[in-house]
């Protein structure tokens, strides 16, 4: 860590999640004690009801040595890892839980389980991933996406990208989102394909491809995020120097821009996967435990906040 201010889990994510009752929430092969650790502090702050999917033995153990007591919560048993994202998936699929938090298990094998034509949480939208990213030293959030799940997106793959991002913001409280579609330059040039890409967004959204949501671009950085630098260029759109979201236009952008500003800025990065019938928290081995909270108050803002809550 470049910086050495402490990373903290953004209370306005907290305040927000205590307006609803805890989400059920499946951990997925819970038995580590990491992926315990970030259950049980979710589940302290109010945030999920945890349905523990995983080695009822291994479980068991690891929460006596946490000093939790777990005896009133309910455990599904699976073998394996393949199994309990199955497992998981069959209880998202059922109703009994609104949420899915990965635990011990490898994100393909995960998501192979979400994505299953016939037995996963598909819905009309393509999955996709978005982290909420909040520094120490200023209230202001930004959400990145996709620095996870999507590789290179195309044009369509882009408005699935931004109308799920979307529906995270309107869960948050924001009534009309802008979102910055980024490119490095603010012309759409031949030569620089993710600016013409980020043109044809632009125009699907103006034409109702997004809704909901003020959609702006192409855009550098720097004229997305900085009313001053977007007005020394003469750029006028509602969405310039303004944005709350950052459409990155690949993987390799959105892994760079967030992974700056947790190494460079202490920033809590909140992740959650969208476009399924649940939100997904994805949370890694290397996250400080203030951003797998955070993670956690996100995806529980979310699901209370989905049409599909409480069915």
């Amino acid at each position: 860590m470049l910086s050495k201010t402490p990373v903290e889990c953004p209370q306005t994510l907290l305040d927000k999640a205590s307006g609803s009752a805890p989400v059920a929430t499946a951990v997925v092969n819970a038995g580590s004690k990491l992926v315990l650790q970030s259950a049980q502090m979710a589940h302290q702050e109010g945030l999920i009801e945890p349905v523990f999917v995983g080695n009822r033995a291994e479980i068991q153990t690891l929460a006596g040595q946490l000093d939790w007591d777990i005896s009133t919560l309910r455990i599904v048993d699976a073998d394996n890892e393949l199994e309990a994202a199955n497992t998981a998936v069959s209880l998202a699929r059922g109703n009994e839980v609104a949420s899915l938090m990965k635990g011990d298990v490898h994100t393909d094998n995960l998501l192979k389980a979400v994505l299953n034509k016939d037995r996963g949480l598909r819905t009309g939208s393509r999955l996709s991933h978005v982290f909420h990213m909040s520094v120490p030293t200023s209230t202001q959030t930004i959400c990145i996406t996709d620095a996870v799940v999507n590789v290179q997106p195309d044009v369509t793959t882009k408005l699935h990208i931004a109308r799920n991002a979307t529906l995270l913001m309107h869960a948050l409280g924001f009534e009309q989102p802008k979102i910055a579609v980024l490119s490095a330059t603010e012309v759409a040039t031949p030569s620089m394909p993710s600016s013409i890409d980020a043109a044809a967004v632009v125009k699907a959204a103006a034409e109702g491809e997004v809704e909901g949501a003020l959609v702006g671009g192409p855009f550098a950085f720097d004229n997305a995020m900085s009313l001053e630098a977007a007005k020394l260029k003469g750029i006028s759109d509602p969405v310039a120097g303004q944005a709350d979201v950052l459409l990155v236009p690949n993987i390799e952008t959105g892994n760079a821009l967030f992974k700056q500003m947790v190494y460079f800025m202490s920033a809590a990065a909140a992740g959650v996967v969208l476009g399924a019938k649940v939100p997904i928290v994805l949370t890694s081995r290397a996250d400080p435990a203030a951003a797998r909270l955070a993670a956690a108050a996100l995806a529980s803002i979310y699901a209370s906040h989905s049409p599909n809550h409480g069915q």
